[in-house]
């Protein structure tokens, strides 16, 4: 349709993901991660580019990135790198592709490693089905054990060395999610380990010592707002880098989060900032008395070497890329995830929106499709993408299943209703004990909104949404039958009392806050559970599901197309085999966005 070629299913599932870009202690060397088809390799080249970039993990897949993964990796010792392999082991391989050197065992699986100053000591977490602690493992010895070094947290992750030896955590809890309530933890060279920062009301995250050992930042929102913090190295007189009404971080949902990162001489941090939803880098002398924006658009994985900071960069027109910065905003780039031919198929910036909803003003990001293309006074369709935590945020980042839609004619919703991040803790507390409900109430405004201003056609109407985006879109069909022509639910939520029964330990506690203790409020459970609304449900749907989703069981999906089939409503399913909470696999990618525009042109398109 129009002046640009349409992006394909194809394009979209061969593109490769990279992230977690590293800086070898010498400088000549970067490395990241590389994720394609289900697989993830760690990649290395040399960091002035003077030869191509290599697979060094061709035996050794990686645990990969996203869906509560991270912390992959890190540069080892002797031209060694160290990798939580995808099996759960810890394996130091050749630099330059020469396989194993040795795989280090231990009860459980390891991830995020971080080699200590002594050249031999790596501290390391390790994960079974009742902890998640902080050990350490002597690659010295000839058969490296753990050795257990935090003192019972419920989660511990990114272990982080000072030059002087001692080691930094992130912990918490599991009455807490590690964005709600967490702690700092500081093991000195002597063995004794104090709290620095952090509580049950503060969430923090990300400790990193400076180089020079002197001092130790973390992000915390003691302030409202996640903002980079810098101290000593025990944690006394600590101080905001630079205060202001923007974070520095995104919610800890898992392991390898680097938002932010010190200079070489100690003397100043690169860190990202959220400006509602669009992403800055910038640079912020430690003593406060200058800060530089250097670039935009999302910028993650920082890491600062003589030459700039590496991250991995991406933007709404911007495929992923591994890129090193100036400080003066000259860049290089050393890789690109997503295959060629995008930016030729007219991809557009979103435009961030407000609208009103029960007293409250909500956020969202509109994406509108060439009208030049499409003729004038043409209302698109409108597809409605509900992001999944809910504590996450839609943000304006190369997503390239919206620049499907949008390039076949569709203006593209993205709500941050209340509950989002990026806006300040007091906005996303006040989906605690209230979802299913405003978050509901805020995407229903946002697309009365986006209707009353003439942005989309009213009558072709989308919501769609996975995790639980797709439970705020089943709850929408439910409770606003006339609203949308079609739902799509990606591995979505459909019942509350057998999630909490049966997801993951990492979220295992999280709906307490987000719906109640289901011990004192079983009703709320229910009623706010799809599953026991589908009567009401007559706008046809769309299910998709992995067959092994560790955080939304099969079980979810099975249920919610018997409750609705049985109530006489069109419902459409596909389950894929070995996927989890996610489809990695290229043949399911494409198989999902066909299905999906399939189901849209019948149902509302051609209606």
């Amino acid at each position: 349709m129009g002046e640009f070629p349409q992006v394909s299913a194809t394009m979209v599932a061969r593109s490769h993901s990279v992230g977690e870009p590293r800086i070898s202690p010498d400088g000549r060397q970067v490395g990241w991660v590389d994720a394609f088809d289900g697989r993830c390799d760690l990649v290395i080249a040399p960091s002035e580019g003077s030869s191509p970039p290599s697979v060094v993990s061709a035996d050794t897949p990686l645990s990969g990135l996203g869906a509560y993964g991270g912390g992959s990796w890190c540069f080892g010792p002797d031209d060694s790198v160290l990798v939580a392999a995808s099996d759960g082991a810890l394996v130091q391989l050749r630099r330059d592709g020469g396989g194993v050197i040795r795989r280090v065992g231990a009860t459980g699986r390891v991830f995020a490693p971080a080699l200590g100053p002594d050249g031999h000591t790596v501290a390391a977490c390790v994960e079974d089905d009742d902890s998640c602690a902080i050990a350490t493992f002597d690659l010295s010895a000839s058969r490296p054990r753990p050795q257990v070094v935090s003192n019972g947290a419920d989660y511990a992750w990114d272990p982080a060395w000072s030059s002087t030896g001692s080691l930094a955590w992130h912990e918490w809890d599991l009455s807490e999610m590690s964005w709600d309530g967490s702690r700092i933890a500081v093991r000195d060279s002597d063995g004794d380990t104090a709290i620095v920062a952090g509580d049950a009301a503060t969430g923090v995250g990300q400790p990193r010592f400076s180089p020079d050992g002197r001092s130790l930042a973390w992000v915390s929102d003691e302030s409202g707002w996640w903002n980079v913090i810098v101290a000593r190295p025990d944690g006394s007189k600590a101080r905001p880098l630079r205060v202001e009404d923007n974070d520095h971080a995104e919610p800890a949902w898992g392991p390898g989060q680097r938002s932010f990162a010190w200079s070489p001489d100690s003397r100043a941090i690169a860190f990202c900032r959220n400006e509602h939803g669009h992403g800055r880098l910038a640079i912020a002398s430690v003593r406060g008395t200058t800060t530089r924006d250097v670039a935009k658009a999302w910028h993650r994985g920082l890491d600062w070497s003589g030459d700039g900071v590496l991250a991995a960069r991406s933007g709404a027109r911007t495929p992923q890329q591994i890129v090193m910065t100036a400080r003066n905003g000259n860049r290089s780039v050393l890789a690109r995830g997503p295959v060629g031919g995008f930016e030729a198929c007219g991809l557009v910036e979103p435009e961030p929106i407000t609208w009103k909803a029960r007293h409250a003003t909500v956020h969202g990001l509109l994406y509108r499709p060439s009208f030049s293309a499409l003729g004038v006074g043409f209302k698109p369709p409108l597809y409605v993408h509900v992001h999944g935590g809910p504590t996450d945020q839609s943000v304006v980042e190369w997503n390239p299943r919206v620049a499907y839609w949008v390039s076949r004619g569709w203006a593209v919703l993205a709500p941050n209703y209340r509950g989002s991040t990026g806006y300040g803790r007091e906005y996303w507390k006040a989906l605690e004990q209230q979802w299913g409900i405003r978050d509901v109430d805020d995407t229903v405004a946002g697309i009365r909104h986006v209707a009353r201003q003439g942005w989309c056609d009213p009558r072709r109407i989308v919501v769609a949404g996975g995790s639980a985006g797709g439970f705020t879109a089943l709850l929408i069909a439910a409770k606003y039958p006339m609203l949308a022509r079609a739902i799509v639910s990606l591995y979505g939520v459909a019942d509350l009392e057998q999630l909490a029964r049966t997801t993951h330990r990492f979220e295992s506690r999280y709906l307490d806050r987000l719906v109640g203790d289901p011990s004192r409020h079983p009703t709320r459970y229910r009623d706010r559970s799809p599953v026991h609304l589908a009567d009401r449900i007559r706008t046809p749907l769309l299910v998709l599901q992995g067959s092994a989703d560790p955080v939304v069981p099969l079980d979810q999906a099975r249920a919610i197309v018997r409750a609705v089939r049985a109530s006489g409503t069109a419902v459409e399913s596909r389950v894929y085999q070995g996927e989890g909470h996610g489809f990695r696999r290229l043949e399911h990618k494409v198989d999902e966005l066909q299905r999906t525009e399939r189901f849209l042109t019948k149902w509302v398109l051609s209606r």
